[in-house]
């Protein structure tokens, strides 16, 4: 039975590798499958998926002006797909994800999301909010934080290693702006970080 997936995990827990390994198993079977990933991140050459330790694939670009219905019904008719994979989810919005739930209940194909479930600030993105709604399918992607915890953050960092706590919601970045936390030791860098504006207020 076809059903829609999320994969959720903090920065840097292999979301694509596990995206890229997907893709990998259903071409084995000698299925043809569609990747799409957000035009947002273009820190690796744009129209590719690639992962941390070097696998990659070409993909189809999404921005949030993109049917996916009417994406997903042309690759299904012309190219006779049998699995959609969506890279950086959290940059859908609430209509592309209610086209992919559509998707899967009309063509009764598969849809596979993988994308952060939080920002730097530990808000919902909007993407993610809707797939945690809508999905029937909820898989959590681990990785570990400084201290040997799981992670559930995305901690952003200046340039001199310190969290920031102001800034676009967006921002794309990988390992140089980003660090999977815990939620106690984000909230401890955090405290730290309102202790200081405080200061300076009173100052």
């Amino acid at each position: 039975m076809a059903k829609l997936y999320f994969y959720y995990s903090a920065m840097n827990a292999g979301k694509s590798t596990v995206l890229l390994q997907s893709a990998h198993n259903y071409r084995e079977r000698g299925m043809r499958v569609a990747i799409l990933t957000s035009a947002l991140d273009d820190r690796d050459k744009t129209g590719f998926v690639s992962s941390r330790i070097g696998l990659k694939s070409e993909a189809d670009l999404y921005d949030q002006s993109t049917g996916l219905f009417a994406y997903a019904k042309h690759k299904i008719q012309d190219e006779k797909i049998s699995c959609i994979l969506v890279d950086e989810a959290q940059f859908l919005t609430f209509v592309q994800v209610k086209e992919i739930s559509r998707v899967v209940d009309q063509f009764k194909i598969p849809v596979l999301a993988y994308g952060l479930r939080t920002d730097f600030k530990g808000n919902l993105f909007p993407g993610s909010q809707y797939l945690l709604a809508w999905a029937e399918e909820l898989i959590e992607i681990k990785t570990i934080c400084r201290c040997g915890r799981k992670a559930t953050m995305n901690a952003r960092m200046n340039s001199s290693g310190s969290m920031v706590m102001t800034g676009e919601q967006v921002e794309i970045g990988g390992n140089e702006r980003y660090e999977s936390m815990c939620r106690r030791c984000f909230m401890v860098e955090a405290s730290q970080i309102e202790s200081i504006q405080m200061e300076l207020v009173d100052a």
